[in-house]
């Protein structure tokens, strides 16, 4: 008998990934998308499959369905995107969560939320690790999706624990792979298509600034083992990869893979953009029995590879 699974944001980045995994996995897929920031061409590939469901649908509607697995992964997740109409970005996170908690209630299916390191702001502790409470502005340009993270945070805990739904939460930290967006704005794909079209490199700040890039089948193999953990364990879980690295060091990474002759050009630092980030990912080791396996080198040149061969209009 074939699992059941819900993925919202199903045609995005991450969950087109996830999508191709649950299906390798022999379940039988509904992947839920408005297309606000997910892409067709995400999942093309898929539509034959008959065990693949498209449907076109925004999670701030209920969704009536009958699944054993939900996979809440909707969500513009780039300042690009969330930026654009920051009210329908707290509204994706929080209509969406009660929506599709409702549906897991209501089903009794395990339910993964897809939050991310942002609930932690600006940190004062470095590493982050999950107990720390964050540093979050609730009234500047970010605050549509860090606030809304961490609501939607709140409404999981607190349906676990009122409800007894079997919740799971993963906190992502950045992310990168074939299939992400080209005008994203996200700092990865912004370097590769910059390199790529031979413009020169938009460095914000001095780029002392440091992320941490995990690649995406590091990422969904994350997920699959969080969802998979006994019922009583809610997370939050750090997924991401623990490799520290200064835009600057990112930025000269990608002109040696690519070739290219751009040049770095410096720019401010956007309002409350975090100055670092890392992932404390020893619980992920001890309850998942997780580890990030790509190098930062080996997932730039998959990502290249992908842009190379994409449309970079």
């Amino acid at each position: 008998m074939r699992k059941r699974a819900l993925v919202t944001g199903g045609a995005g980045f991450l969950g087109s990934h996830l999508c191709d995994r649950l299906l390798s996995e022999n379940y039988d897929v509904i992947c839920l998308d408005n297309f606000f920031t997910g892409q067709k061409q995400n999942i093309a590939h898929l539509v034959a499959n008959p065990y693949f469901e498209l449907v076109r649908h925004d999670v701030t509607f209920p969704y009536y369905v009958e699944v054993d697995e939900i996979y809440n992964l909707a969500c513009p997740a780039s300042p690009v995107h969330y930026q654009f109409d920051p009210v329908q970005t707290t509204k994706t996170s929080v209509h969406g969560a009660i929506n599709m908690l409702g549906l897991a209630k209501r089903t009794k299916a395990k339910i993964m939320q897809a939050s991310t390191s942002e609930v932690y702001g600006d940190p004062e502790v470095h590493p982050q690790v999950e107990s720390y409470w964050g540093r979050v502005n609730p009234i500047g340009i970010r605050s549509c999706y860090d606030e809304g993270k961490r609501c939607a945070e709140t409404l999981f805990f607190d349906y676990f624990r009122q409800h007894q739904v079997d919740v799971k939460v993963v906190r992502i930290f950045n992310t990168y792979g074939p299939r992400m967006h080209p005008n994203d704005g996200r700092v990865v794909s912004n370097f590769i298509v910059q390199a790529l079209k031979g413009e020169d490199i938009t460095i914000f700040g001095d780029g002392s600034q440091t992320r941490s890039f995990c690649f995406v089948d590091d990422l969904i193999e994350g997920f699959r083992r969080m969802m998979n953990t006994p019922d009583g364990f809610p997370g939050p879980v750090n997924i991401g990869n623990p490799g520290e690295f200064t835009m600057l060091e990112l930025a000269e990474k990608i002109i040696h893979l690519t070739g290219t002759k751009s040049k770095l050009v410096f720019k401010p630092l956007p309002q409350d953009d975090p100055k670092q980030r890392r992932p404390d990912i020893s619980l992920a080791q001890k309850e998942l029995g997780w580890n990030p396996t790509v190098d930062l080198e080996s997932g730039l040149k998959r990502t290249i590879e992908y842009f190379r061969h994409s449309d970079l209009a």
